[in-house]
């Protein structure tokens, strides 16, 4: 009965590490789709190659690197914020044009990828990332510099 009281705390960091995993490497698809052409849906024309430096430039490379970042839990909290905008303009520069509501105006994604984005700017990539590790062993070599003084201070 224990093990499973230890494990339904643990749900919460496993589930938001599931969301954040799925989310970032769902996300690098669309970044891969637009420079590379890959993943497209059956039927679906190649884009036309992206110039470097424009707006869709940009936003494939933020999906593909930043959608890997998100994934891997690394600066997650800044890339999010970035991605959440990003997605924001998406919506309203090609979606909102289409019709008030997200199912009206396929915008549903967009909308999604926003707030999960935004969810991951505000609580960081949790226990299981890479910025996870980094503070935990920031924190030990903070604790073990504050021991070291405090011992020399005493001696």
């Amino acid at each position: 009965m224990t093990s499973d009281w230890r494990l339904a705390g643990r749900w919460p960091n496993i589930t938001l590490t599931l969301l954040r995993i799925v989310a970032g490497l769902m996300f690098m698809q669309h970044g891969a789709m637009k420079l590379w052409g890959l993943f497209l849906p059956p039927g679906m024309p190649a884009m036309p190659s992206i110039k470097p430096f424009t707006q869709l430039w940009f936003a494939s490379i933020l999906e593909l690197g930043g959608g890997f970042l998100v994934a891997a839990g690394v600066f997650t909290r800044p890339v999010a914020f970035l991605l959440a905008g990003e997605m924001s303009v998406a919506y309203f520069q090609v979606h909102a044009k289409q019709g008030f509501f997200p199912a009206q105006n396929q915008g549903e994604l967009a909308v999604l990828y926003c707030f999960i984005f935004l969810v991951f700017a505000a609580i960081g990539g949790g226990r299981f990332s890479v910025d996870h590790l980094f503070a935990r062993s920031h924190v030990s070599r903070s604790h073990e510099e504050v021991q070291e003084l405090s011992e020399v201070g005493s001696g």
